[in-house]
């Protein structure tokens, strides 16, 4: 029976780094299990250092996405699932004591991680990050991958550089509270890949957790005037009653050739009629009394 030493519940998809809190000598050997499964181990010489399959060939649950800080030991798992839900412990061999710690991680269902946005030219935005349940250390926005604005600790800036200024020109609003980005007066140059990187410390900084969200925003060009938004739908209007008179005349031009192939027919069916009496001697008209006549001449 483990004695839980922390407890942590992170979203799909986020990093988690869970931290020793000691810094290894040579003679220490740092150890980690999941769910009594070795998955990681560490030496203070760095004689050793295997990471999942390296160290358990029946185990290939993270596939890579364990990372182990060699100074310390601590254990980072990059793009959690809900699979990896379960107990992590962590066992220090140094040359006077061992010490164990265990730690509960949960990991819940994701929501979207990424968005789609668009509003049309002139509009304002708000991107939202989600729902806070942690205190923010550090919490970044990131346009096409530049940096453009930060809040770290209580502190805020944004636009920091003078591309970000040029580009925004005091259009960005950073609510400090949830963490919201702002744009106003949207311009077509403003679409692109929106991403906001969440660090958070928790449990008397045991974890961090790292989350990502990505949002892909778009700004329709609203420059048509209203005369050319008219005219499109004039044009619109005009091909649609094309369209149907087309359509219409189509039917009657095809309902007029059904009509001269039954004509036709029928005028054909009664030639060959006609043609049969008249090749059929007994089916002519006086066919029968023609040839009685012949016989009695005779």
């Amino acid at each position: 029976m483990y004695v839980i030493t922390a407890r942590v519940t992170v979203t799909e998809g986020d990093s988690v780094t869970i931290y020793t809190n000691v810094t290894t000598t040579q003679q220490d050997e740092i150890l980690w299990y999941f769910n009594d499964i070795r998955i990681a181990v560490i030496t203070g010489d760095l004689s050793r250092i295997c990471t999942d399959v390296q160290c358990n060939e029946d185990t290939e649950r993270f596939r890579d996405r364990l990372k182990l800080e060699k100074q310390t030991g601590s254990l980072t798992i990059t793009d959690i699932n809900t699979t990896d839900t379960g107990l992590y412990q962590l066992k220090i061999f140094s040359s006077s004591s061992i010490s164990e710690k265990t730690f509960s991680v949960t990991v819940l269902d994701s929501p979207d991680k990424v968005k789609t946005i668009s509003v049309k030219e002139g509009e304002s935005v708000t991107f939202n990050p989600g729902v806070m349940t942690t205190p923010i250390d550090v919490m970044r926005w990131y346009f096409n991958d530049s940096l453009i604005a930060e809040i770290t600790g209580d502190q805020s800036k944004i636009c920091s550089d003078v591309q970000c200024k040029e580009r925004f020109r005091d259009r960005l609003t950073l609510d400090h509270q949830t963490g919201s980005l702002t744009i106003t007066d949207t311009r077509t140059t403003d679409s692109g890949e929106y991403k906001v990187l969440i660090i958070s410390h928790i449990l008397q900084n045991s974890v961090s957790v790292t989350s990502l969200k990505t949002f892909i925003f778009t700004v329709i060009d609203s420059g048509l005037s209203s005369a050319a938004v008219a005219g499109i739908c004039a044009g619109v209007v005009l091909l649609f009653v094309t369209a149907a008179a087309g359509v219409i005349y189509y039917h009657k031009r095809l309902q007029a050739g059904q009509n001269n192939i039954t004509a036709q027919t029928s005028y054909q069916a009664g030639h060959l009629q006609d043609f049969s009496l008249r090749s059929d001697p007994e089916m002519s008209p006086g066919g029968k009394e023609t040839e009685d006549a012949s016989e009695t001449s005779l």
